[in-house]
């Protein structure tokens, strides 16, 4: 038997230095995935980029297969932490198609972005989707009247406070106004009376993220999710602009009082920004409704998607 030939010392030191860097990275990875359970601005930044992390592992698994096989186990530990932490943003499992007798209910939502002048585009291209309910958030006083005129024909129905608004098919029983914790109104709840059964909507525009800047927010996500949590109505759906990421920590209390809506379209649902979506910042919440289908859709100049839910 012929003893293989052994590798010179400088390839030894070459694959010695691979491994140990893809060593590194991935404990850096696993470092980062980790600190995306960490509440405040440091979760919230890990939310915001742990989908695309899913890349970073690929492209590491991929060197080690061809650099350095003997650390790739190392890298099951990131991996596998990856996949936990994003679990509750996949995708979820097609549904059966509701049965031509089934009471259904279409809630449409989006940002519109204030002073873009978008907004009755926005409210037109939503209306001819179908929707039952259309919410937008981020109004203006100038968007807010052009939006009333888009629907009032084919939405009778209308509520607004601050910089939220919702449009409905069917009647209000009650229109409340939500301030969350804060000296501002940026929220509402309506009770719609659609023909099967009284509907509980929440509509939030929830205050923006900046670095040092949090508070706010979070202060707005735990009031909603404590009005949600002592809400007796029997059915609820909360939509609109969280600015929080799909795996976000600030999410944590409003998943507990409410299932977060997964698209079924296959995809994570991005929606911001609208020219290239790379995170989940919009979001829908039910409780006591069977989601049908959800998923994303271009509508105006926003620079955000829409959110179009149907429940049973």
């Amino acid at each position: 038997m012929i003893d293989a030939e052994p590798r010179p010392p400088g390839l030894r030191r070459r694959a010695t230095r691979q491994a140990r860097g893809i060593s590194a990275v991935s404990l850096l990875l696993t470092v980062v995935v980790a600190c995306g359970w960490i509440p405040g601005v440091v979760g919230t930044a890990v939310a915001a980029v742990l989908p695309w992390l899913g890349l970073v592992l690929l492209a590491l698994l991929l060197t080690a297969l061809l650099r350095a096989r003997r650390v790739m186990v190392l890298i099951l530990v990131p991996a596998l932490l990856w996949l936990l932490a994003l679990a509750p943003a996949l995708p979820a499992p097609a549904t059966p198609a509701p049965g031509p007798s089934a009471s259904t209910l279409t809630v449409m939502s989006q940002n519109v972005r204030a002073h873009s002048g978008g907004a009755a585009a926005s409210a037109t291209e939503l209306a001819a989707g179908g929707a039952d309910v259309i919410a937008l958030t981020e109004l203006d006083g100038e968007s807010l009247s052009a939006a009333q005129q888009a629907l009032a024909e084919e939405y009778p129905y209308a509520y607004a406070v601050g910089t939220v608004a919702v449009w409905s098919r069917y009647p209000f029983s009650t229109t409340e106004p939500l301030t969350l914790g804060l000296g501002w109104k940026r929220a509402l709840r309506v009770e719609v009376q659609s023909p099967q059964r009284q509907v509980a909507v929440y509509v939030l525009h929830a205050a923006s993220v900046r670095p040092g800047h949090q508070h706010d927010r979070d202060t707005m996500l735990q009031g909603i999710a404590a009005q949600v949590a002592a809400d007796p109505a029997a059915a609820i759906i909360a939509v609109g602009d969280f600015n929080a990421p799909s795996t976000d920590p600030s999410l944590a209390a409003m998943r507990s009082e409410a299932d977060w809506v997964r698209p079924t379209d296959g995809t994570l649902g991005f929606t911001w920004p609208a020219a290239f979506p790379v995170v989940r910042i919009d979001h829908v919440f039910v409780r006591g409704l069977d989601v049908i289908a959800s998923r994303t859709v271009r509508a105006g100049s926003s620079d955000h998607l829409a959110t179009v839910t149907t429940v049973r």
